[in-house]
């Protein structure tokens, strides 16, 4: 028997109290349903410890429990299935994915156990696009502290998810890399000096809980801007492989794993940083050459297929030794980290130009911006570091949500491993 609850998902509904509480019944009883018909001889998903964590009816990020690590999905060889292929018999195959897309994808490993129709349906990855379509979204954030590993943190459940180990390439771990969520994949970008290809993508699929080489681009490149929205994402800028810098951009498709050429910017940059934005897509700060910073950043209009300059966009927020801006939207707010100063700062839209609003955390430490992880979770703006001492140390995650007025940081999570993030991306699905 399962002996664990779903961890229901909280997030606003056009539904009434009414429809949402009838949901969530069926919900928190679909594990009990489904059990109950399970062949006597089938063993659930083996997990190393058993989470009995219940989401609280508030949007707040929950203080972590004890922490957990588990694979997200099982692996090909998995024989957890009963022979039969049924979902819910009781309430109807349609019924059944309504009851599964209001479940926590923390839980869909286990439920990809109970048989070959679950599992099935779970790694088709269309419970996804149906979460997607209903608003339903989980931000989980993925970040590597050792050169070819990579973990999750779940901040709804509050567990660790620890991520296959990447395949060994010794010249790719050495090398700069990248790292994109977008869909259901993450994305992480280096170079293979030992191949045809100078560039290349390694993909992992949340859907398969594994590794395996991603779709080349068309100008294959390093050092750009990126960010994603739903199953797309946009790359601009960054240096090809003899190291001249690109103004040219690409969009790509996770669910056709197709790359498109997009328009050049207005101007070569690498070094830079991409964000989201009032359904645009932004490319801020980055170095035109080895010594040129540059302060403009550029705009991206999806819809007329042109860029636009905004000067002075970048002024301050990076060096040229420094990391890339580290920047942020929340509530389409864009929000950037000055790793100088220790501050947070809001860019208003309307003046062109940043307010401080307070401190970053003081623990987490940094080498001019690099090992500092500064992303946005849902609603809530996520600063992940550690502060820097021999022989490890410890990796912090401190959350701040920016409605709630100035900046007050609360460490949610902390886990003993290297200080130092390589790479972080967050995916919501």
């Amino acid at each position: 028997m399962l002996d664990r609850k779903s961890c229901l998902i909280t997030r606003a509904l056009s539904s009434s109290r009414e429809q949402e509480s009838k949901w969530v019944y069926m919900t928190y009883h679909l594990l009990e349903i489904t059990t109950t018909k399970r062949a006597p001889s089938v063993e659930p998903l083996e997990l190393e410890e058993t989470a009995k964590v219940k989401r609280s009816k508030s949007t707040e990020l929950q203080e972590p429990p004890s922490s957990l690590d588990e694979s997200c999905c099982p692996s090909d060889d998995d024989n957890h299935f009963s022979d039969t292929n049924s979902l819910i018999g009781q309430i109807g195959r349609d019924m059944s994915i309504k009851c599964l897309v209001q479940c926590s994808r923390s839980d869909y490993g286990t439920l990809a156990s109970l048989n070959r129709a679950f599992n099935s349906l779970i790694r088709s990855g269309d419970l996804y696009k149906l979460r997607r379509h209903d608003g339903i979204i989980e931000h989980w954030i993925y970040f590597s502290c050792n050169i070819n590993e990579w973990e999750a943190y779940d901040p709804y459940c509050g567990r660790w998810i620890n991520l296959p180990r990447m395949p060994p390439n010794d010249f790719f771990m050495r090398s700069d890399k990248e790292s994109l969520a977008v869909g259901t994949e993450l994305l992480v970008f280096g170079r293979d000096y030992t191949s045809r290809i100078s560039h290349i993508i390694l993909r992992y699929s949340i859907l398969t809980n594994s590794w395996s080489q991603g779709v080349e681009m068309n100008s294959p490149r390093c050092l750009f801007g990126s960010a994603s929205f739903g199953e797309r994402a946009i790359v601009a800028g960054g240096i090809d492989a003899r190291g001249t810098i690109l103004s040219s951009a690409e969009l790509y498709n996770s669910e056709t794993q197709n790359w498109v050429s997009l328009p050049s910017m207005n101007q070569p940059r690498k070094m830079c940083s991409g964000v989201f934005m009032d359904n645009k897509f932004y490319v801020i700060g980055g170095m035109s050459s080895p010594t040129d910073l540059l302060t403009c950043g550029e705009e991206y209009d999806m819809k007329k297929g042109t860029w636009r300059v905004i000067p002075s966009m970048s002024l301050g927020l990076n060096g040229p030794s420094g990391a890339p801006p580290l920047v942020a939207v929340v509530n389409n707010e864009l929000y950037a980290a000055d790793y100088a100063e220790k501050e947070v700062r809001k860019y208003d839209k309307q003046s062109n130009s940043w307010i401080t609003l307070g401190r970053l955390p003081e623990r987490p430490d940094s080498v001019n911006g690099w090992g500092l992880a500064f992303r946005a979770c849902g609603e809530r703006l996520i600063v992940i570091g550690g502060p820097r001492v021999l022989g490890g140390g410890m990796i912090e995650l401190n959350s701040w949500t920016p409605r709630d007025g100035p900046p007050e940081w609360n460490m949610i999570a902390s886990k003993h491993c290297g200080s130092f993030v390589y790479n972080c991306a967050v995916m919501g699905c």
